[in-house]
């Protein structure tokens, strides 16, 4: 009963704000967050986010990666799943390129 009162006021429990959560009301904080902190290595899950099932969190995401890269990489939240495929995929080499040339900088 207590649960339902709860829900019912709009007192559920929410995820931690985190990128990644499934609450958008939890999710969409922290990609704000790492978009004002300039959070460079919350790139590989913003890039994640572009693949969400929410609009909402697909806007947020493709912003703050624009804060933080400078490119959309062609990226269009508003497109269907489909027309996003290719600029998912420029995305996850950009991710790949960072960690390689992580990996380089360490190795010299």
């Amino acid at each position: 009963m207590a649960a339902c009162t709860a829900a019912a006021c709009g007192c559920t429990p929410h995820d931690p704000r985190r990128i990644g959560a499934t609450d958008p009301t939890s999710n969409i904080p922290a990609i704000q967050e790492a978009a004002r902190d300039k959070d460079r290595q919350a790139i590989p899950q913003l890039v994640q986010q572009l693949e969400s099932d929410d609009p909402a969190v697909r806007f947020y995401a493709i912003e703050a990666l624009e804060r933080l890269t400078g490119e959309t990489l062609g990226y269009r939240y508003y497109d269907d799943v489909e027309q996003r495929r290719p600029a998912v995929a420029r995305w996850k080499r950009y991710v790949a390129g960072m960690k390689q040339r992580r990996t380089d900088s360490g190795t010299r």
